[in-house]
């Protein structure tokens, strides 16, 4: 059950995915309203969801043309449709609450231009929109969406699957732990288990954690700084903690987050130009760019690439990739493989030309090799997903450090295998041995293995595999299978590493 929505799960992007969630969380809003399950009256629902959603939508598109900047419509829906569910609904007749939900959705939107440096927003906008009316206006978010125990059931459930998607529950878990623990400790001795119970059934807890608190640009790169943002936000969200007579919201607990997160995270977006495009396998093309400034980076790290077009499908026009070059080289490699049907955004992709330009931004990303050279390691790649391997090994190569390490990369044909130059290259100077499968391939093919990578392959490859650390990386099934067979295999779950490849799509 859990490869299947993984699967479902891999053709999904994020953002989408995220877009679909809050879709849903307002329609049965809307359904539940309308047969009286939740107190909330459907029209004015509809009316408040329209308002802000138009609101954004104007405010985006004028601050785009004002700085210039790449949008994302998706991102305007889903901060729109996030202020539908944290603000209380107004009616049209509502002079004042209007004016609420106006100036709420001009300030989400704006603040991610005004308070933005190196064209990166520092705060999460909603967060910083409703903490700003509650500082101006004196009305604060109801967050009613955390209240109503009709709708707990499908906040858990899509969150869930939001989280697993982005591979986040270290962040989730620790804001978790963090936020009941001091709700429990700050709590009078006689209401600690009410404060509890309110807390988890009737707060923004879980919407926070799995929406807000998740997302991507006001994130922390790595996964140790990620369980210390979410311990900070944690604590802060738990309603007695106070800063003298300030006691804190959940934005604003967002917001303290935010801040630490922005210092301990790389800084701004760099605007990439396309320098040439080279074919390195059936499908499979590497797009080399210039960075308009210093771009640094440790092997096996990816970014966030947006590329403006028009009628954009309903992937978006933002996707993550991991960098395939090594951090020395002068140019920035983005290996791509195009399916059919190829979305929008790789057709979009496909049609650069010499001079054209990328934005990318969001560098983040645990899966690289440990500082210490003398672990002995492993990588197992499935396609595209070498592109991480070829960036850690290209580095080796630049550097000329010598590591221990074995590489099993499979794929059905000898024209599917991508950057064979550069592990040959590897094997030659360094000694890094790659054993290739092919799945595919009728006849036999001098230097590789017919067939697939199995623990039998894995344990005449490699004698020695208990000693090693293995990194593998693909689509989130072929992790799954492989962690499965080396656990059988007798290698430790500390041991097995595996790659954020939030889909192929």
């Amino acid at each position: 059950m859990i490869r299947f929505i993984d699967n479902i799960l891999d053709h999904i992007t994020m953002y989408r995915l995220v877009l679909y969630y809050l879709v849903a969380l307002l329609f049965v809003s809307f359904v539940f309203g309308f047969f009286g399950i939740m107190p909330n009256d459907p029209t004015t629902l509809a009316f408040s969801t329209f308002l802000i959603t138009l609101v954004c939508w104007v405010t985006n598109w004028i601050f785009a043309r004002v700085y210039k900047a790449q949008t994302n419509v998706e991102s305007v829906y889903i901060t729109a449709l996030i202020l539908a569910l944290i603000i209380t609904p107004v009616a049209a007749t509502n002079v004042a609450g209007v004016g609420f939900l106006i100036f709420a959705s001009v300030w989400a939107m704006a603040s991610k231009y005004i308070f933005a440096i190196g064209n990166k927003h520092i705060f999460n906008p909603v967060a910083f929109a409703v903490a700003l009316t509650s500082f101006v206006l004196n009305q604060p978010a109801t967050w009613w969406i955390g209240g109503n125990l009709a709708l707990l059931p499908l906040v858990l459930v899509g969150g869930l699957l939001m989280v697993r998607k982005i591979q986040r529950f270290d962040l989730v878990m620790s804001f978790f732990v963090v936020a009941l623990i001091t709700i429990g400790l700050t709590s009078p001795p006689g209401m600690i288990g009410m404060s509890l119970s309110q807390t988890v059934l009737h707060s923004s807890l879980f919407f926070l954690a799995f929406v807000m608190l998740t997302e991507p640009l006001t994130t922390p790169p790595t996964a140790l700084l990620r369980i210390v943002y979410g311990a900070i936000v944690g604590f802060f969200f738990a309603p007695n903690v106070h800063i003298g007579s300030l006691y804190l919201t959940p934005e604003i607990a967002l917001l303290v987050g935010n801040v630490y997160s922005y210092i301990v995270s790389p800084k701004g977006r760099h605007m990439l130009t396309l320098v040439r495009v080279d074919t390195v396998a059936k499908g499979i093309y590497d797009f080399i760019f210039t960075s308009n400034r210093a771009l640094s980076f440790r092997p096996g790290q990816y970014l966030e690439w947006t590329l403006g077009h028009r009628y954009a499908d309903d992937r978006g026009n933002r996707r993550y990739f991991t960098i395939a070059s090594s951090p020395d080289e002068p140019e920035i490699h983005l290996g791509v493989k195009f399916y059919e049907p190829a979305s929008t955004f790789k057709r979009a992709l496909a049609l650069m030309k010499e001079g054209d330009t990328i934005s990318a931004s969001h560098l983040a990303g645990g899966f690289v090799m440990p500082k210490n050279p003398d672990k002995k390691l492993v990588f197992i790649a499935g396609g595209i997903g070498v592109t991480p391997f070829r960036s850690m090994i290209q580095h080796l190569l630049d550097t000329k450090e010598d590591r221990s390490i074995v590489m099993m990369y499979a794929n059905k044909t000898l024209a599917d295998v991508a950057y064979k130059d550069v592990f040959d290259r590897a094997q030659k100077e360094l000694g890094i041995k790659t054993v290739y499968t092919l799945s595919g391939e009728k006849r036999s093919v001098p230097g590789m293995v017919n067939g697939r990578i199995d623990a039998t392959l894995i344990a005449l490859e490699i004698p020695d595999y208990r000693d090693r650390t293995f990194y593998i990386s693909g689509p989130q099934t072929m992790v799954d299978i492989f962690q499965d067979t080396l656990t059988d295999m007798g290698v430790s779950r500390f041991k097995i590493k595996s790659d954020f490849f939030p889909g192929f799509v």
